[in-house]
């Protein structure tokens, strides 16, 4: 695990050597164990260490027999003790005990097709210097990040968005666009950043800089047909020998390794496969908070207590967002609205101080059905078909007579879902994410974005990107599809970002055995009935571990990793939030609208609408674009 970066020109042309380390140092808290450096042929490699596996020996870039291919790399195979044992039968000879050095060596037999045979999460670039030729690749799912600009005919890439900026030698201009995404996401969708000219690798994917000249393609995708024809109790048999794998595999480790334990299921699950695998007790890091319906702490303690785990927890108080928030944003380089990176910053911290590795239970509720907008899609169908003056006046006077509890974690209740009935009409049905989700609409954007601005930009791109995903995805049912679009778009550029910059900010790895992808592409092909069954989702994955599980975790429903956003921000932070969006010549002044602001502070104020995320998405916008 550690950061990567490089500067590829041509033969003619190398990579100043000062920018190349302009670079490396960027990112020097990915990987405070060491640095390494390449350069020749026209090209810079460099990377900063933070050794897990062969920490005496495992420095890079690591280079085949006779040097002429280097590779740096960002990452873990867990499949590499197999494939080294397959590539010495083949003749290769290993100077290492990495996992790195097989890439290099599977390159020498497949090509570019050596991304095929690595099961973990990766992002790397190996250059061959006797074709002249730059690969780089991320990992099927997106676990690890790849950015990268092209500038005065000179590739630049990078393992962190700041990092990559801060050598480019032309500083690019915003990318107001991405910023419109933003709004729409909470996060700025793949391949595009917050800035113009400068873009994310998509996961699955390559790309190839040769003569000057840039090529990309995906390399893999998952498919949801044909379907498993197997019993319920063979599919549970399965299951279970999957996931015991997975947690093995990830157990590989040199260094003190432990688990984010939040009370759900997925985590709880993965905290119950380690102790049955581990030797020792296995220590466990949850996060809590003072608003009781938002913390999860009483579940955690629960699974701690039944696996004797080595257990340590905090609780989160407003007093720690404003000190944290910029230095947070910073690590993400762009705007980042997801209000769970905060917690886990602060949790990464505490699990830093006592191990290098943390195991986690991300990827459960992409890949059976977890979320509770999974079930409510029906409901919506339904709505869109009423008779007009039901869908126009009755339907609505109900919502209004509900109670708010949109700030709650259980966002997916059914009265927040009757709630939001009459808005979706503005959204595209392929849309799931937006249709639920707490951030604005086309229409609303309209309303914000100062008018010479709006007209500017297409306000629904990210809606129609997300329903081209729907539309494109292999698989024939609603929810298939809706899963498949949420393993591209939010998984992929909200949930692992958030994992990856929150946990590396302090130099910790995190692995996540539920998104092993033999797993992701075995539960893709699961029928619809085996995860989502009336409002119950996950239904095999209860099933298969409810043993392993305390009752009151296993038959828990979706929670989420929230915070109290809305409560805070109309109570002890109302204040800062006030002089963070309307500060007189502040960041937003130029391009949203101050009465639309205003309005929106004054109906969350007032309690008439629960605004919290859309104002926290603002908020972090200002202190992204002030802090910049």
């Amino acid at each position: 695990m550690c950061g990567i970066c490089g500067i590829a020109g041509s033969a003619g042309r190398g990579p100043e050597t000062a920018a190349l380390r302009q670079l490396n140092t960027a990112i020097a808290h990915r990987g405070p164990d060491g640095e390494g450096y390449f350069e020749g042929g026209g090209v810079g490699l460099a990377m900063r260490r933070l050794a897990i596996i062969d920490v005496a020996g495992g420095d890079q870039p690591i280079f085949n027999e006779d040097k002429t291919i280097a590779i740096v790399f960002n990452g873990e195979c867990y499949n590499y003790p197999e494939l080294r044992e397959m590539l010495e039968k083949q003749g290769h000879r290993f100077t290492t005990n990495t996992d790195t050095e097989c890439i290099v060596h599977l390159y020498e037999e497949h090509g570019d097709e050596c991304v095929q045979y690595l099961r973990g999460m990766f992002a790397f670039a190996l250059w061959d210097s006797q074709r002249e030729r730059l690969l780089l690749a991320r990992d099927r799912l997106g676990k690890k990040p790849l950015f990268y600009s092209v500038q005065g005919g000179q590739l630049y890439f990078a393992s962190e968005l700041q990092a990559l900026l801060s050598a480019l030698p032309q500083q690019p201009e915003i990318d107001l666009q991405a910023i419109d995404d933003y709004l729409s996401l909470q996060y700025v969708p793949e391949p595009y950043t917050a800035y113009q000219g400068v873009y994310k690798l998509p996961a699955a994917h390559r790309m190839v800089w040769q003569g000057g000249q840039l090529r990309i393609e995906p390399y893999w995708d998952l498919d949801y047909e044909p379907k498993h024809q197997a019993s319920e109790g063979e599919l549970i048999e399965e299951l279970r020998g999957l996931a015991r794998e997975a947690v093995r595999m990830r157990l590989i480790s040199e260094v003190p390794l432990g688990a984010h334990l939040s009370g759900g299921i997925d985590s709880s699950i993965v905290v119950a496969l380690m102790a049955e695998a581990s030797s020792g007790a296995v220590k466990t890091f949850s996060v809590g908070f003072e608003e009781t319906h938002f913390s999860e702490l009483p579940y955690a303690r629960a699974v701690a207590q039944r696996y004797a785990t080595d257990h340590h927890e905090f609780t989160l108080t407003f007093g720690d967002i404003p000190a944290t928030l910029e230095t947070l944003l910073g690590h993400f380089g762009e705007p980042f609205a997801d209000p769970s990176a905060l917690p886990l910053y602060l949790l990464a911290r505490l699990t830093r101080e006592h191990v290098t590795v943390a195991l986690n239970g991300d990827g459960g509720d992409e890949s059976f059905a977890g979320y509770q907008r999974y079930w409510l899609d029906g409901y919506a169908d339904g709505y869109l078909r009423l008779p007009g003056l039901l869908s126009r006046r009755l339907v609505p006077a109900l919502a209004a007579a509900l109670p708010d509890h949109s700030d709650r974690p259980v966002g997916g209740s059914l009265a927040n879902g009757i709630k939001r009935l009459p808005q979706l009409v503005e959204i595209d049905k392929r849309a799931s994410l937006l249709r639920w989700g707490s951030y604005f609409s086309a229409r609303q954007k309209a309303a914000l974005w100062q008018p010479d601005f709006a007209a500017q930009f297409d306000l629904a791109r990210a809606e129609k990107e997300m329903a081209a995903l729907y539309a494109a995805a292999p698989a024939r049912t609603r929810l298939d599809r809706t899963l498949y679009a949420d393993v591209k778009s939010y998984l992929a550029g909200d949930l692992l970002v958030k994992a990856d910059r929150m946990t590396m900010a302090h130099g910790l790895e995190g692995r996540s055995p539920l998104l092993d992808h033999e797993l992701v592409a075995w539960a893709a092909r699961l029928p619809g009935r085996f995860k989502l069954r009336g409002r119950q989702g996950k239904m095999l994955l209860r099933k298969a571990f409810a043993d392993l599980l305390p009752p009151e975790v296993a038959g828990k429903g979706k929670q989420g990793f929230g915070i109290p956003v809305g409560a805070w921000l109309r109570g002890p932070l109302q204040g800062w939030l006030h002089e963070t969006l309307l500060e007189p010549g502040g960041p937003l002044a130029g391009w949203l609208q101050r009465e639309t602001l205003v309005q929106l502070l004054a109906e969350h104020a007032a309690g008439k609408q629960d605004h919290g995320k859309r104002l926290w998405a603002l908020a972090c916008l200002a202190l992204w674009a002030r802090g910049r």
